[in-house]
């Protein structure tokens, strides 16, 4: 396909602007494109990108793929190569006119950027165009000596990166040191374990190199004959070097390596038993791997034997070939795979788990680690497994005609059907794909706010009911984009290599479970990786002692100074003291403690495990950070060695930020925010990627790192530049209606010709030049087609249409929105350097993007403006009509249904589908054009994912160079569970834990490394803990249990703080004794002032109103509650609360949209609207709880667990009002104890009071929000009476705010004189009154005497009379504008119009005057040359001169059993149609009237007791076999067909009415046994079918002759593919092999005259490239097709002939035309050529008589044109000038140019010439030809004087002396064979430009193209 691309900068993956690096070499390309253009032009905008975009090329690479065809694709030959094969022979091998216009507008146009990283850091050096360098240099011996000392990720990097260590392997021979060396380098770069993707890159450069093949066998083999005692005592340790490297070449690579692995293996067993009889110790571990590696051998070689060992991707075939271990609890749980199997989806499965313990120890590490493990596994396995299980058991039990999933919802998992891929997407983190699913059940869904699809959640897909499936993860949603059923994945790796094999047009259903995959991924992947014996704290956290130890460190030096962390007074006194002496500590109020955060103090700074339980309000940020600061200012007592980072984790973002914050207060530098979504500005100068970017940072970063980073980078620009190109043409395809030029390749020929000739019913008119787009007509959705649809199907559409309006709402933190900023983890742990960049590109990328979509879509459906071309009504579609139709395009564009093949290719007449069918037939075409641009891609996706994750590598090199240097370090417990392996080599030797109570304990564990030595975890168990998916995980086994709570439950010591610094007393109550047994309060809280406007600043308000549960998911909504909240909300903002003191909570996700429905941002911007889960750690002055649920069953859900309620009622320090049903919530224990407490203060009940604060004797009850209405500015209703400034009184009820009224604005109207008048101000009072009076009073405009409403202060001289224009045009009838403006210039009255072809017609009146036309819609009728009438229009058929195609279809059968698609035609071409002929072999991919080749593999049809023995073309040697079959069907019954036949696919028993129903009359036979025919899948009794097959006489007498197949009884389709009648199908297909053969001509007479037209074309090519180049190369083209037809010749010599003709004429009208005249002819040539080139045509015999009738009018006119010219020369022009208006005009007049009109133009020509004699010597041509061959002088000797008398040069024709003319003594001749000055040649007399002085310009006299 081409490459429609467009470029916009430099060229990056996420950076798409060009280096302009291509520009030499292929600028000129685009250039000549714009110049080879051809005479008929292209569309406007294709114009406007092509001049944007020629100088801009695409790179060789891509070029390659552009001229290399189909690409190789990895799979999916299915689904493509059928379909591509298709569709290459003939006129569709061929770009369309938009394509190839594509391709010249430049490539690689989103393309990517080269080199850079950071600025100039990245920028390669050296480089030549294209990216390619100088030939890189081979590593040295010192260079590799010096990098065996280094690190080995360092090793693995620099090896994998550097061009020259491949040169270095190529090398042969290659000395043995250095062989040593090489695999010293490359065992080492193995022991990396942490860049996978590198040492499979790395593993990659050896398996092909010839140092493995080659180098390194030679080296094994000389070990055996090596003398030197020495070298032969060195060998075992370069054996055990290269025993590695072969390991983990052959674990990588095993399909592709074990043969060269197996060879040296073989020849190094050798050595070794050579090495040991020589006396050479050979150490046990090497014997070892060598009899490891020998057994991988044997069991790949085994695999390869059985067929199951394909590929390097095939994982498995490393697995062993025993049973699997059906012991659950034995089965180490390292071995469990992350992803669930097939088996697990079984309904009999039931995993082995463990309960969590929180009462008791574990036995042991393992264990410990095994029962998490398993348990978090379960947790995401368990919803996923439970609702394929159901969803598979649910559509079991449906009927076939059900679409069950569309019916019921499931539980666990959610469910998206017709899933199909649409377009790559190249990421940072690799190759992601965009999905799209029905959307259609889901219109219910708010997807803002819905948990579906959120990022890192898991999907299931499968298109064979799960019994094989992909995983992928969700790795972007865009809201809008998944309401039109649009989301992004990542497929896992083992996916991705599945996906490949499958075919691209696959529909999937697409299964989500709720679980975050990602986060549980990384959590297993670490308990995986995670050792028993390098687990922290196992004597605490496993053995659960409660003795717990000072840290490590202490124990050594325990001397602290915390005279920073001090009091400001007391920072002096303070002296450094022992840390282990209890008596030694300062006091608690000079570190300004109180007594529970003194206690928390000193846990946290002596025990090497400290817990910190702190309930809401008590300072638990403020007691951790004054430890952090304790530690980090005395940082030599635990960092005294290897320098190691505090490591600060947090649950959530928020929380992280807050830490880090307050840690910057004290560490200004030194801090390094890892991952997540910071929204901090004073961290973000510590966000690792902004680090990264940092000056400092290139100057410090290794030089490795900065190689390998160009090296990879520019293999990724490449790879992504040629995925980029395609995948935009793939989401084009899907934003709208494409143009049909970019789906021509993916027609038939027939349909192709029949869409752009629609009939003359549903041709559309051409208006001003331009068409209305065939496709869009086509589809419906043209002006008139759709206006009369659009009242059939807008009744069903109504509602779906409907686009809900609402005003600005309240910005909510959608909980999707929430939950997705903790799931994303920061990009610049991937490729950092684009990131940051995408938005200053995001402008230019997307105009490139507009531009192709323009170019490619004749409707876009995201333009908001869609506008059908108009006719000269200028008709506009109104807003509804045009929104109607893009809702119709979007649900048809969504559709999966496609129109099969076999349905297309029985459609003659695309035009009389319906419109159902025409969509149908239209997403074919699209699925052609997207299956071509898929398999194109595959090549590079692989690539493209392999250099990502190689670059990944160095990135995390990058990153660590910066981590280790920190002092401070902070993640979210997610990203440190991402980052894991990173924090295993950063190595924290001290770790506080924020929030820890909310973390699973998995997770806890991920965060630790074994260098650990110093724990702190803070929290507060009473409130949220974690969530687990599972609620029998989360309440049956414990899994909702953190370490943090385990431990304290197992007796660990900890520390509660006991004072709240928030709440006010009042609200305190509630948590104590209830929640916790005792909190004091601080004295600050008792300050509070109370909550103006209402009585009490604590109240829950009562009340019975039901909830409504929410469609999508598992949340309610309780609408009163909402509104109540609302109104109480807006009543305080009305008291002078800021907005950002109020907090609206709720404790369901439902309610939150509820809530902002109520709440415009004009009236509520800045209050906050949160669910409770997502509000701990947080506080407001005033909160506004909404409880939600209130329902008959009593049900309270997770209200009744009191850590959410904690959460809820602590988060206000001043005022707190919750509404709910308090009788249901009674019924829970706890809610019932806080009821008794509220109640003692009457703040319980069923109407909140409100009380003015200006009366305060008026009270308001309010118990819903109509209530407030008695308080409509928050105070009473009395009428407020202040005297404003101005004088007027406010007309405002009672409003406690701005009681002073400074900033009301009176809004009465302004009683101010403007003018003289006495006109008064029409503003309002607070307004500035108008400088001029703008009353209208009525005025006389002196111009025209009409009263006219004018602004007071203007002159009516100025003013624009609005009367109708009374005056008439010229044409007599009346101006339409209006008096004061000027008058129109056309006239657009309808009236009878007299073209210029002479029919009559309604038009606008101004193409009476004008010279423009309407064009003629009267019926042409002309009897064509094929009899039939000619179905075109005046216009359509040029007045006759080239008639519109007879349209008139030929449907006569062809040899083939197809019908003729050709529009009448005289003889029939070959069909067109792809070849249907297959065989059990292979199929015939030509096309129908192509010959086929000859299967000539044996045939296949044998069965026990025949055997055919003939090749599989020929008539079989053996006969039908009558035996019963005797297999088995699947359901039970005996199969009721015969030995060696297909089985019928129906049962006697099961389908007997199918069966028995009589055809040939023996179906009913109990015996009988019947043939399925594979053509049509109909079945018939075998005796019967046997005889039908045999029998010569089949059909009508007159067909008995007739060659062709047999037919299907029934359906009457051919019958080709059953074995059991073989026989008769290759007699047949032999006869009609013979017959095509004679119809497409022989071969060698095809040869002979493609040979002959070869020869003419380059004997024309100087010529036709001059003037008719696109259309002579084109001809090339088509004569080096591989097949061509007699028809196909005969086309093609029409087509020269007729170009060398129209060249010919360009040639004259270049030489010898004036240019006006020139001008006009090239119009007229222009015009002839586009009929010339016209898709339909054949040079059928109208066709050629029309060409060759314009081609005389043509020759005639450049006849006269050329003898204009010589005229004016001769200053003859003005005195035969009416002459040559009278020829013209006989050759310009509309119609025909017949040959009477021929006569009578020459007749002309000849007076003219008779007149005007053409030579201007005074002498007829008769007379001129005479005197020229009485002469006998060769061309170039005849001359004339100045004044034109001709005289004669003999002799060399060159002038050697001078003379005078004798008839007017001028000068003549000259000297040196040089003309005296104004003599020149007389080319009127012998046609001669050049003196024929020498035979070199002779020769120009003769140029065999002059005329």
């Amino acid at each position: 396909m081409e490459r429609l691309t467009f470029s916009a900068g430099r060229r990056g993956p996420h950076n798409d602007n060009d280096t302009g690096q291509h520009e030499n070499r292929h600028g000129q390309r685009g250039q000549s494109g714009q110049r080879r253009g051809g005479l008929l032009g292209e569309r406007a905008r294709e114009q406007d990108v092509r001049r944007r975009t020629q100088s801009q090329g695409s790179s060789p690479r891509d070029a390659d793929r552009q001229r290399g065809g189909r690409g190789r694709g990895r799979g999916g030959n299915t689904g493509g190569g059928a379909e591509r094969q298709r569709f290459e022979g003939g006129r569709n091998e061929h770009l369309g006119g938009a394509e190839r216009q594509g391709m010249r507008a430049g490539a690689a146009g989103i393309g990517v950027r080269r080199g850079g990283h950071v600025g100039d850091r990245r920028e390669g050096r050296g480089e030549t165009r294209d990216g390619a360098g100088p030939s890189p240099r081979k590593l040295g011996y010192k260079t590799l000596e010096e990098l065996s000392k280094q690190e080995p990720s360092i090793v693995a990097i620099t090896l994998s990166s550097n061009p020259g260590f491949q040169v270095l392997l190529a090398e042969t021979p290659m000395r043995p040191d250095l062989i040593q060396l090489v695999c010293l380098v490359l065992s080492k770069a193995f022991t990396s374990r942490t860049e996978r993707g590198t040492r499979q890159h790395l593993a990659d450069i050896i398996k092909e190199s010839k140092f493995l093949g080659t180098t390194l066998l030679h080296y094994v083999g000389g070990m055996m004959s090596d003398s030197n005692p020495t070298r032969r005592s060195q060998y075992p340790h370069h054996l055990e070097n290269i025993l590695t490297i072969l390991s983990e070449v052959l674990s990588i690579f095993p399909a592709s390596s074990v043969r060269t692995v197996n060879m040296l293996v073989t020849m190094l067993q050798a050595s070794v038993n050579t090495l040991r009889a020589s006396g050479v110790d050979i150490l046990p571990k090497i014997e070892e791997k060598m009899e490891t590696l020998k057994g991988l051998i044997e069991h790949l070689q085994e695999r390869s034997r059985k067929g199951t060992l394909r590929t390097d991707k095939d994982t498995y075939a490393l697995l062993s070939d025993g049973d699997d271990n059906q012991g659950g609890e034995q089965e180490d749980f390292r071995n469990i795979p992350l992803y669930p199997t097939p088996e697990e989806f079984q309904q009999n499965h039931r995993p082995f788990l463990r309960p969590n313990l929180t009462s008791q120890r574990y036995t042991n590490t393992h264990l410990y680690l095994d029962t998490h493990f398993r348990l978090l596994r379960e947790d995401f396995v368990r919803p996923l497994r439970e609702g394929i299980q159901q969803l598979l058991q649910n559509e079991m039990g449906k009927g076939r005609n059900d679409n069950p999933r569309k019916m019921k919802r499931f539980d666990d998992i959610r469910v998206y059907s017709d899933t199909h891929l649409v377009v790559p997407k190249c990421t940072q983190t690799g190759l992601a794909y965009m999905v799209q699913f029905d959307v259609q059940p889901l219109k219910f869904v708010r997807w803002q706010n819905s948990k579906r699809l959120l990022f890192g959640s898991l999907v299931c897909l499968s298109y064979d009911n799960f019994e094989s499936f992909l995983f992928a993860t969700v790795s972007d949603r865009e809201p809008k984009d998944l309401e039109k059923g649009l989301v992004q994945i990542t497929f896992t790796e083992e996916s991705r290599i599945k996906l490949a094999r499958i075919q691209t047009d696959q529909f999937f259903l697409m299964v989500e479970t709720t679980a975050y995959f990602e986060a549980y991924r990384y959590v297993l992947e670490g308990l995986k990786e995670q050792t028993e014996e390098d687990l922290p704290f196992q004597r605490y956290i496993v053995e659960c002692s409660t003795d717990v130890q000072p840290p490590a460190y202490l124990r050594r030096k325990d001397v602290y100074n915390l005279s920073p962390v001090a009091n400001p007074e007391h920072k002096n006194s303070i002296r450094p003291f022992s840390s282990l002496d209890t008596e030694a500590w300062p006091d608690m109020e000079e570190l300004g403690l109180d007594e529970s955060q003194m206690k928390a103090f000193q846990l946290a700074l002596t025990k090497e495990l400290a817990i910190i339980q702190g309930p809401p309000g008590t300072g638990k940020t403020y007691v951790g950070l004054k430890i952090a600061q304790a530690l980090l200012t005395n940082q030599e007592l635990w960092n005294n060695g290897d320098p190691a980072p505090m490591l600060v984790v947090c649950y959530t973002n928020h929380a992280l930020d807050q830490f880090l914050e307050g840690i910057h207060k004290f560490l200004s530098d030194g801090i390094v925010r890892v991952g997540g979504r910071s929204n901090s500005e004073i961290l973000k100068k510590f966000n690792l990627r902004e680090l990264t970017h940092s000056q400092n940072f290139k100057r410090t970063l290794p030089p490795h790192l900065r190689t390998a980073y160009n090296q990879i980078y520019r293999q990724l620009c490449e790879e992504e530049r040629g995925i980029k190109s395609h995948s935009m043409k793939l989401e084009c395809s899907l934003k709208g209606v494409m143009r049909e030029t970019f789906l021509q390749r993916f027609i038939s020929d027939i349909h192709w010709e029949s869409l752009i000739c629609p009939p003359i019913e549903d041709s559309f008119e051409t208006v001003k030049g331009k068409n209305t787009n065939v496709m869009m007509e086509w589809l419906g959705l043209g002006l008139t087609h759709f206006q009369q649809r659009e009242p059939e199907t807008a009744k069903g559409n109504d509602a779906e249409e409907a686009v809900e309006e609402e005003d600005d709402l309240i910005e909510i933190a959608e909980e999707a929105e929430l939950i997705q900023a903790e799931r994303m983890i920061d990009d610049g742990w991937t490729i950092g350097p684009r990131a940051d960049r995408d938005d200053k590109k995001k402008g230019k990328v997307d105009e490139s993007v507009r531009e192709v979509e323009e170019l490619m879509l004749a409707m876009h459906l995201d333009n908001i403006d869609v506008r059908v071309q108009q006719s000269d009504e200028a008709w506009q579609m109104q807003r509804d009509q045009r929104r109607k139709m893009k809702n119709k395009i979007r649900k048809e564009i969504g559709k999966s249904s496609v129109m099969t093949e076999q349905e297309e290719n029985n459609i003659f007449d695309i035009w009389s589908l319906n419109l159902e069918d025409r969509w149908r037939l239209y997403r074919l075409w699209v699925t052609r054009y997207r299956i071509e641009l898929r398999t194109k891609a595959l090549e590079s996706e692989q690539a493209y994912q392999n250099a990502v994750d190689r670059l990944a590598d160095v990135k995390r090199q990058e990153n660590l160079h910066i981590l280790k240097k920190a002092t401070v370090i902070g993640m979210t417990t997610t990203g440190a569970a991402k980052f894991r392996k990173a924090l295993q080599e950063v190595r924290p030797s001290l770790v506080i834990v924020e929030e820890a109570a909310e973390v699973l304990e998995a997770h806890t564990i991920t965060t630790l490394s074994n260098a650990c030595q110093h724990l702190i975890l803070i929290g507060d168990h009473q409130q949220l803990r974690p969530s687990a998916t599972v609620y029998d995980l989360a309440k049956n086994f414990s899994l909702e249990m953190s370490m943090f709570e385990r431990l304290v439950n197992m007796g660990l010591p900890y520390v509660r703080l006991n004072y709240q610094h928030r709440m006010r007393p009042d609200i305190a109550r509630l948590l104590t004794p209830h929640i916790y047994s005792e909190l004091e309060n601080h004295p600050s809280v008792f300050e509070y002032e109370n909550i103006k406007g209402l009585n009490t600043n604590l109240f829950f308000l009562e009340h019975n109103h039901l909830e409504e549960e929410i469609k999508d998911g598992r949340s309610h909504q309780n609408s009163h509650e909402a509104k109540f909240v609302v109104a109480l909300c807006r009543y305080l903002l009305l008291q002078e609360y800021k907005p950002e003191q109020i907090t609206v909570l709720t404790t369901y996700t439902g309610q939150l949209h509820c809530l902002r429905k109520l709440m415009p941002a004009s009236d509520f911007s800045g209050v906050r609207v949160h669910v409770v889960d997502k509000y701990q750690g947080e506080e407001n002055d005033i909160i506004l709880l909404s409880l939600v649920r209130s329902n008959p069953q009593g049900k309270v859900g997770f209200l009744n667990i009191p850590n959410r309620v904690c959460v809820a009622l602590s988060r206000a320090k001043k005022g707190l009002y919750c509404i709910g049903n308090s009788e249901i919530l009674s019924r829970v224990e706890l809610w019932s104890n806080i009821f008794h407490t509220l109640r003692e203060k009457e703040q319980v009940g069923k109407a909140l009071m409100l009380c003015c604060q200006n009366h305060p004797n008026r009270q308001v009850k309010a118990s819903n929000a109509e209530d407030f209405k008695q308080a409509p500015e928050g105070g009473c209703i009395q009428p407020c009476q202040f005297r404003l400034d101005c004088g007027h009184v406010c007309p405002r009820v009672c409003h406690p705010y701005d009681l002073k009224h400074k900033e009301f604005n009176c809004t009465k109207n302004c009683e101010k004189i403007l003018c003289n008048q006495g006109h008064k101000c029409t503003r309002l009072c607070h307004q500035v009154c108008p400088k001029k009076c703008p009353v209208k009073v009525e005025k006389i405009i002196p111009q025209c005497q009409h009263k006219q409403w004018v602004p007071c202060h203007q002159d009516p001289e100025t003013f624009t009379c609005q009367d109708p224009c009374l005056k008439l045009l010229p044409c007599g009838h009346h101006c339409d504008s209006v008096c004061g403006r000027p008058c129109s210039t056309k006239c657009i009255v309808t009236v009878n119009l007299q073209l210029s072809c002479g029919h009559i017609q309604k038009g606008a009146c101004f193409y009476k005057t004008g010279k423009e036309q309407p064009e003629c819609r009267a019926p042409c009728k002309h009897q064509l040359k094929c009899g039939h009438n000619c179905c075109g229009t005046c216009s359509k058929c040029f007045q006759k001169r080239y008639h519109t195609p007879c349209a008139r279809r030929c449907e006569r059968l062809l040899i083939c059993s197809h019908k003729c698609m050709e529009p009448c035609t005289r003889d029939c071409p070959p069909c067109q149609r792809p070849c249907e002929n297959c065989c059990v072999h292979s199929k015939c991919m030509r096309q129908c009237g192509q010959p086929c080749a000859p299967c000539i593999e044996p045939c296949v049809w044998r069965c026990p007791h025949h055997k055919c023995r003939k090749l599989c073309h020929e008539p079989c040697d053996r006969p039908p076999c009558t035996q019963p079959c005797t297999k088995t069907l699947k359901c039970g019954h005996p199969c009721i067909g015969l030995c060696g036949d297909k089985c019928p696919s129906k049962c006697r028993f099961c389908d007997h009415d199918d069966v028995s129903e009589i055809f040939f009359g023996t179906e009913d036979e109990p015996e009988a046994h019947f043939i399925q025919l594979e053509d049509c899948g109909h079945i018939f009794e075998s005796t019967a079918m046997d005889q039908w097959m045999s029998n010569t006489n089949q059909g009508p007498e007159e067909e008995q002759v007739a060659i062709n197949l047999k037919e299907c009884p029934r359906c009457k389709t051919p019958i080709r593919k059953n074995l059991r009648y073989g026989s008769h199908i290759n007699r047949s297909l032999a006869e009609i092999e013979m017959v095509k053969k004679k119809i497409n001509g022989k071969q060698s007479d095809i040869d002979e005259k493609r040979g002959t037209l070869q020869n003419q074309w380059i004997e024309n090519l100087k010529f036709g490239e001059m003037y008719v180049e696109k259309e002579y190369m084109e001809i090339q083209e088509k004569l080096e097709k591989t097949y061509l037809t007699t028809n196909d010749l005969w086309i093609m010599e029409n087509k020269i002939d007729f170009l060398i003709r129209v060249a010919k004429l360009l040639k004259v009208q270049k030489e010898k035309m004036l240019f006006t005249d020139g001008y006009m002819f090239r119009q007229s040539v222009s015009q002839f050529m586009s009929w010339l080139n016209n898709t339909n045509q054949k040079f059928t015999d109208q066709q050629v008589f029309d060409l060759q009738r314009e081609l005389q009018r043509l020759n005639l006119l450049a006849e006269l044109n050329a003898r204009c010219n010589i005229a004016d020369t001769k200053g003859q022009m003005s005195i035969m000038q009416s002459e040559v208006q009278e020829i013209r005009h006989a050759l310009e007049m509309p119609g025909p140019f017949t040959e009477l009109d021929q006569l009578n133009v020459k007749e002309a020509m000849k007076r003219l010439d008779e007149k005007f004699p053409v030579t201007g010597l005074g002498i007829s041509e008769e007379e001129r030809k005479m005197i020229v061959s009485a002469m006998k002088m060769p061309p170039g000797h005849w001359h004339k004087c100045p004044n034109g008398h001709v005289y004669v040069i003999t002799e060399c024709g060159g002038a050697n002396q001078r003379s005078n003319c004798p008839d007017c003594k001028a000068s003549i001749g000259g000297e040196n064979h040089r003309l005296d000055s104004g003599n020149e040649v007389a080319t009127e007399m012998d046609g001669s430009r050049h003196s024929a002085w020498s035979e070199a310009n002779n020769i120009v006299n003769f140029d065999p193209q002059n005329i």
